[in-house]
């Protein structure tokens, strides 16, 4: 409960960006690899991206690469998703979570998860 905090959600126009935030208990957080999820209407969850605990190896969905950017900050136990160029796809609950050291797709994978942030992007 509250391991994983995400805001920076919000009701934006096609073609703007937007910074996502995910603050995590240290528990969830060190060592392991972060990711994003999103659900939109209607949908099944996706996974967006992932980061390495050293922030060297990434990972993304191919409807995201190029527009978004998944980074972390690990003195503040915090990973961030950087998008831009937003457009109606890409409205969608988005869900910050934990996995073990190895990067994946799969939410399997993810045993913490936040509580998720809408992210409306309107034409």
């Amino acid at each position: 409960q509250g391991q994983l905090v995400e805001s920076g959600g919000g009701l934006v126009q096609t073609g703007d960006s937007l910074r996502l935030s995910c603050v995590a208990s240290r528990r969830v957080f060190n060592r392991n690899v972060m990711g994003w999820f999103r659900r939109a209407p209607g949908k099944e969850l996706e996974f967006v991206a992932a980061v390495s605990w050293s922030g060297d190896t990434t990972h993304y969905a191919d409807s995201v690469k190029g527009r978004f950017t998944i980074s972390r900050e690990n003195a503040k136990n915090t990973v961030y998703l950087a998008m831009n160029s937003l457009n109606s796809d890409d409205t969608a609950v988005y869900y910050c979570a934990s996995a073990g050291p190895t990067i994946s797709t799969r939410r399997e994978f993810y045993g913490h998860w936040g509580q998720g942030t809408q992210v409306t992007v309107s034409s």
